[in-house]
């Protein structure tokens, strides 16, 4: 039996760097309602949908969404309701068709998301089924490892670090509740160590910590340190996975970078992976997320070339979860994973269709928050519906990113024994 949506309200809330973004709520015609909320990021792709913002500077600085509330409440909302709730693509397919732009700069990404994340959830809530199983069917039960953010830099914290996030992989855990509890005990032991160091403890847009450190390599070691007191091994029990967003410490001319933050100078792209190459060595890298600029496809390819058989190399910025540019760099193998986000693209369907192409090429997907978040968990059931095996959705130290790992927690402990866990 088919339910049908009834009605669309959408408003203006807050993300967790207080930053405005939308909020929507839809019912169905047997009174079933759903709420979603769209994320935020910092570093941005510039290929990405567009995130409309309404440019008032009298309010939130030009950075209000009421053009977005605006365009859902009187557009979308027209082409939506009575539309069969649990025909995903098809409300996708209009919206995409009422905006009519490449990168959904009428509408707004913002706007299309929030209504195709909470038609989603309507309909697994029609169909009597947990999220995670209506969109990934009755085999969904991976859940994914975590990768936390436990130290940053870049343009998500105020500190001397270039590169944006190195987080911690439980990969030798036995389950996701055993992961989560070796990086949140690793966590606390990193913020004593960094106490008795006299760095600085406050944390990031992602809750890592941001101390300013002697160098780039510094956060390495002192994670390396804090992963051996808290008694765990490296590589056995944790690995570490990086994001440099390099497009953030782009230099002028092509293939050059400038490592600005710490003071180490520029760079080329040979020079970078270079030292990529001596901290694989060294360190127990599992996975190196935008080691090179979105532009910068030649950087991409060689570092692919030089360490893809050694560790997950992500594309994030340069493919924006977009299939135009994931097809691109299949074909010139630029490199072998691309970081999933659903703002990035802007529908439920897209995403998946993103995805499809990683799993038809053989390369892997890694699903990812945002750097401003909600307390939505859409992404915690759409990472295990997805079966990609890893998931980053920030630290332990905010309530935006726990309340993804408590709802990963509740699912592994609603499948029980049927549950897998494995990177």
């Amino acid at each position: 039996m088919e339910n049908f949506i009834s009605s669309i309200e959408a408003m203006e809330i807050l993300d967790s760097r207080g930053n405005p973004t939308v909020r929507v709520q839809l019912a169905l015609e047997n009174g079933i309602q759903a709420v979603s909320s769209v994320p935020s990021g910092a570093s941005t792709g510039e290929n990405e949908a567009v995130e409309l913002r309404d440019g008032d500077k009298k309010r939130y600085l030009g950075k209000g969404v009421l053009k977005a509330v605006d365009n859902i409440e009187k557009k979308i909302a027209s082409a939506v309701i009575g539309l069969p709730v649990n025909r995903q693509s098809l409300i996708d397919a209009t919206m995409l068709a009422l905006d009519g732009t490449k990168n959904k700069s009428k509408l707004g990404a913002n706007a299309i998301l929030a209504v195709s994340m909470a038609a989603c959830k309507a309909a697994a809530k029609a169909s009597g089924l947990p999220l995670y199983q209506y969109i990934g069917g009755n085999g969904a039960r991976r859940i994914p490892v975590p990768a936390m953010n436990i130290l940053n830099g870049g343009e998500h914290a105020d500190n001397n670090v270039d590169y944006q996030e190195f987080m911690a992989v439980p990969v030798g855990a036995p389950s996701f509740r055993e992961g989560l509890r070796y990086i949140a005990e690793i966590f606390h032991v990193l913020k004593k160590i960094l106490k008795e160091g006299k760095y600085a403890t406050s944390v990031g847009d992602e809750g890592g910590f941001a101390p300013n450190l002697p160098s780039n390599e510094a956060t390495m070691e002192i994670i390396l340190s804090a992963i051996k007191k808290a008694g765990y091994k490296p590589g056995a029990d944790i690995a570490i996975a990086l994001d440099s967003a390099a497009s953030s410490f782009v230099g002028k001319k092509n293939g050059e970078y400038d490592l600005k933050w710490s003071g180490e100078g520029k760079k080329t792209n040979l020079e970078l992976i270079e030292i990529a190459e001596k901290w694989v060595n060294k360190y127990p890298i599992i996975s190196w997320e935008d080691p090179l600029s979105e532009n910068d496809w030649e950087g991409f390819k060689l570092f692919n070339e030089k360490l893809g058989n050694q560790l997950e190399v992500v594309g994030d910025d340069i493919f924006v979860t977009n299939t135009e540019y994931i097809k691109r760099g299949i074909a010139e193998k630029a490199a072998n994973s691309v970081l999933i986000k659903l703002n990035q693209i802007g529908t439920v369907t897209e995403t998946i269709d993103a995805i499809r192409m990683c799993r038809e090429a053989g390369w892997r997907y890694f699903l990812s928050h945002r750097s401003g978040e909600t307390e939505d968990t859409f992404l915690a059931d759409f990472a295990v519906a997805m079966d990609g095996g890893h998931i980053k959705t920030g630290s332990v130290s905010r309530s935006e990113r726990i309340a993804k790992y408590n709802r990963l927690l509740e699912i592994e402990k609603e499948l029980g024994n049927q549950a897998l866990y494995y990177w």
